[in-house]
């Protein structure tokens, strides 16, 4: 497999976990893509979650105390580190959602840290943020 077709494929894992939670409404589904180390960066969280459970958790809370609308990706930039056994893909999102009676558009951004595992990829490391300004 060459080095794009490996691109392509780490893409398409992150869009399918993505879909998962943002789209299906499934972040249980996380289990299937998340490593049992996970780690992750977020804008509404003071200290990082650690371990895939505290992810999972995390993305179901989100999940169960809004509804969202629309979910959009864009701009993907992979690269494949490490002999194409680790990867970190950056890209932008935008995402509506409705919470406490109001509707909240956002954009940001997302840099994720994958590893390829016995022929999957799973991520390991999470760091999204809004967008600035």
């Amino acid at each position: 497999m060459g080095k794009p077709d490996v691109a392509c494929e780490i893409w398409a894992t992150v869009q399918a976990l993505n879909r998962a939670w943002a789209v299906d409404g499934h972040p249980e589904w996380l289990a299937n893509y998340f490593a049992p180390e996970m780690i992750a960066i977020t804008p509404t969280d003071r200290l990082r979650l650690e371990g895939q459970k505290a992810c999972i958790a995390g993305w179901t809370d989100f999940v169960r105390t809004t509804k969202i609308l629309r979910w959009l990706e864009s701009n993907p930039l992979t690269l494949v580190l490490a002999e194409g056994r680790a990867a970190v893909v950056a890209y932008d999102f935008q995402i509506d959602f409705e919470a406490g009676g109001r509707v909240v558009h956002m954009s940001g951004r997302d840099l994720m840290t994958l590893e390829e595992r016995d022929g999957r990829w799973w991520l390991v490391a999470d760091h999204f943020s809004p967008s600035p300004g």
